[in-house]
């Protein structure tokens, strides 16, 4: 019994074409915005590389990117089949290109499907590389002189400003690890001396964070050396004063950011992959239909049209035998013992009993 079965008359067979031949074009629009989506979310990934750490990153934007170009060639060939399907005579052109086209417009429409999905399951592997990204970043923060890194105090600083963050998850990330250039230190000081002594790595460490994590919103001015100890600043209490600092890491703040451009994508490609579906559902009835007529041979008839000709069980058991007799097809036929060369005669010859009678001498 077929699936999802409807009776279409001439003029709602040439009506659905017509439809379908425009939502063809919107689709081909759908296509340049998934393109545009992908090469988008690859320039954002790109912009803030250095930060995150060596993670295949790029395996969502290069999939919205090829689907989208694919998009645009599939959702083309449909507007020029949807167009002559509104005759009935162009349509036999098409007809043996129909099924063939509407199963892998199917397995296309579920790519974007899987698509949509990863611009979600992408945030885990995110937040991983950003977190060792911006531990790395801070790390070598110091290292303006070293090949490689020179910039890479102004890309920290410059993302600390803009996202109004401070460390990897907060401030006291900085207390941490030294982010001053032994090339800075004046080592003719005592104290500085002795600083470096007291760590057992040798690093300089201080409760102090670079001038990117200043509040530019705070009446005081910033306080950004010795910010542990109340009684180096006048009018100051370390654990009660609000600091002049930002308090949100910058893991949190670029995973928000992130999240808030992948959640809109995701949205925008499941979206897309309803639209497309419902146009690819289109065109199998308009397949079905049309096939329909040539079989009782009245351009002008009714016809049936259905989604899938047999129930899905059906269906399914009729492809699986398909699948199953072409795999019995390459299969050696192996009967009597499993030697297809049984019925073969052999004409070599096998120790002393075969070999080839000697000719007698005749006596003169």
């Amino acid at each position: 019994m077929a699936v999802l079965k409807v009776k279409f008359t001439k003029t709602n067979r040439d009506k659905l074409a017509q439809v379908l031949w425009i939502l063809n074009w919107v689709s081909v629009v759908t296509g340049l915005i998934l393109f545009s989506l992908g090469l988008f979310l690859k320039v954002e990934i790109n912009k803030r590389w250095e930060l995150m750490a060596e993670r295949d990153l790029h395996y969502v934007p290069n999939m919205l990117i090829a689907t989208g170009l694919i998009a645009c060639g599939i959702n083309f060939l449909g507007g020029k089949i949807c167009y002559d399907c509104a005759d009935t005579t162009k349509f036999l052109r098409w007809k043996l290109l129909m099924l063939p086209y509407v199963i892998c417009t199917f397995f296309f429409t579920f790519c974007i499907l899987v698509g949509a999905l990863m611009c979600y399951s992408m945030l885990g592997e995110l937040e991983e590389a950003l977190d060792l990204g911006l531990r790395e970043a801070m790390r070598y923060y110091k290292d303006t002189d070293t090949p490689g890194r020179c910039f890479l105090k102004r890309t920290v600083d410059l993302l600390q400003i803009q996202f109004q963050c401070c460390g990897n998850f907060g401030f006291r990330d900085w207390f941490q690890i030294q982010w001053i250039s032994n090339r800075y230190l004046d080592m003719s000081r005592r104290e500085v001396v002795a600083r470096l002594r007291s760590n057992v790595e040798g690093k300089y460490l201080m409760d102090g964070v670079p001038f990117s994590c200043c509040n530019i919103n705070s009446p005081r001015p910033c306080i950004q050396h010795q910010i542990t100890n109340s009684s180096a600043h006048f009018n100051y209490e370390y654990q009660t004063e609000e600091l002049n600092l930002w308090r949100k890491g910058c893991r949190q703040a670029l995973l928000e950011y992130y999240t808030h451009i992948m959640q809109s994508i995701g949205l925008t490609v499941l979206i897309i992959w309803l639209f497309e579906l419902s146009v690819l559902t289109g065109v199998r009835y308009l397949q079905t239909s049309l096939e329909n007529v040539l079989r009782q041979g009245d351009p002008d008839s009714e016809s049936d049209g259905w989604l899938l000709e047999n129930s899905f069980v059906e269906t399914a058991r009729s492809n699986f035998n398909i699948i199953k007799s072409l795999g019995k097809c390459n299969q050696i036929d192996t009967a009597n013992n499993g030697d297809p060369n049984i019925d073969v005669p052999s004409t070599a010859y096998y120790g002393p009993d075969n070999l080839p009678p000697k000719q007698i001498p005749v006596a003169s």
